[in-house]
């Protein structure tokens, strides 16, 4: 979701990729569906293992989990580096019992990443 809101929100100043340290192949059905009401279509993204980037030279290196932050490699060279936590919305939903009741977690998730990325 970060990423998908970085490129919208910031298109043509910020290219954004995400990835992660254990990627799950796939994007979660509930982010797909809680950006799709806002008008972004995330079902192109795919997770990323972090060593798939590690060429390429970024400017700025945000985590937005602190798994992400404490396991993050140490090659990202001279970026400039940024964590802010935010909840796993697929560990809030872990145990819910209805698709509403996951889909809340993941866009309350998803508005609170929406204000963390406008401020960039």
């Amino acid at each position: 979701m970060a990423e998908g809101w970085c490129n919208h929100l910031h298109k043509g100043n910020i290219e954004a990729f995400s990835a992660g340290t254990e990627p799950a192949g796939k994007v979660n059905k509930y982010s797909i569906l809680a950006m799709n009401e806002v008008g972004i279509d995330i079902s192109n993204q795919r997770s990323k293992h972090l060593d798939e980037l590690k060429d390429i030279e970024f400017n700025l290196v945000i985590t937005v989990c602190d798994n992400a932050k404490e396991r993050c490699p140490l090659y990202w060279g001279q970026a400039e580096k940024i964590h802010k936590s935010f909840q796993d919305p697929f560990v809030l939903a872990k145990n819910s019992k209805t698709d509403e009741e996951a889909l809340n977690h993941y866009r309350r998730i998803r508005d609170e990443l929406k204000d963390f990325i406008l401020k960039l």
